[in-house]
């Protein structure tokens, strides 16, 4: 980003950097909670080894401000499996508690990429045995489980399929076809160890998978409802709603057009490409320069139901 400072006048440059970290702060806060520098602090300042060098793919992607686009196009396109749903509707909170549910996938996300193996397995544990207790019978009569294999396949994909489109049309350095690969192939790994059957490896192994789902996919009244709260209801003070909106339109144009039908969401191809496509690059911008503020560190935003 153009960096405008050295132009500018000492007391308009203190108010600019002010605010960049007030803001952040604000973000920061939002996506990490409470206890969010101590979380830090445990995953960036801790030593011991990681599942992934610096220079890993899963990094350069999960460390982006397109995550934010990223991480709301996979939650829309998870509501999709009815049973995933199901689950999301009946155990996740995300109406009650939507922000402590975002804290709570920000940090597995954080931790899993960033964090030392042991804080990764320990994050790991701890949702596999939260999962073992999300099970019950969907609207349409069919038994549900987080556990199930199948199920947890499906979250996964959708996940990644959604962080790597955001950051092909919003990241900052988007990855050439073998680093796309080597994202698939570096999330298999945080997928097997949440018990996700043969992960996809490569981005074309990634949309073989996404289209043997398509069959099982519908929108729901569930997937709908929680498609109207996600972006259009959001708990969110009104200084906010705006750059919100920006978001929230930068991650339904990211959706394949067999994706919004079920859940009645708009296709608008002209305003897309021009209109909604701008505001994304100016909201993921924005982000990224308020969250590399000195003050506060990029936050891992959502996707987890």
């Amino acid at each position: 980003m153009l960096d405008l400072s050295s132009r500018l006048p000492d007391a308009v440059t203190d108010r600019l950097a002010t605010l960049r970290s007030r803001v952040g702060s604000a973000v920061f806060s939002r996506v990490a909670g409470e206890e969010g520098s101590g979380r830090r602090t445990r995953i960036l300042g801790a030593e011991g080894p990681r599942w992934f060098a610096e220079d890993a793919p899963i990094r350069r992607v999960h460390g982006d401000a397109s995550m934010f686009v990223g991480g709301l196009r996979a939650l829309l396109l998870q509501s999709l499996h009815p049973l995933a749903m199901a689950g999301v509707a009946g155990h996740s909170g995300f109406r009650g508690d939507p922000w402590g549910r975002l804290q709570r996938t920000s940090y597995f996300l954080a931790a899993t990429t960033f964090g030392p193996a042991e804080e990764a397995e320990r994050v790991i544990r701890r949702i596999r045995h939260a999962h073992s207790f999300v099970h019950g019978t969907a609207p349409d009569g069919r038994a549900y489980s987080a556990s199930d294999p199948h199920l947890l396949r499906w979250v996964h994909i959708a996940e990644i399929d959604s962080f790597l489109a955001a950051h092909d049309r919003y990241g900052h350095a988007p990855l050439d076809d073998a680093g796309r690969d080597g994202y698939v192939a570096d999330t298999a790994r945080v997928a097997r160890a949440l018990g996700v059957p043969d992960p996809p490896e490569t981005a074309a192994g990634l949309a073989a998978q996404i289209a043997e789902y398509r069959p099982e996919l519908r929108g729901t009244p569930e997937a709908r409802d929680a498609a109207r709260f996600l972006l259009l209801e959001p708990p969110l003070p009104l200084a906010a709603r705006l750059p919100y909106g920006m978001l929230a339109a930068a991650s339904v144009g990211l959706l394949p057009h067999w994706a919004r039908v079920p859940l009645r969401l708009p296709w608008l191809p002209v305003t897309e490409a021009t209109a909604v496509r701008a505001g994304g690059t100016l909201i993921t911008a924005g982000i990224r320069w308020v969250t590399s503020a000195p003050a506060e560190p990029p936050p891992m935003p959502p996707a987890h139901p």
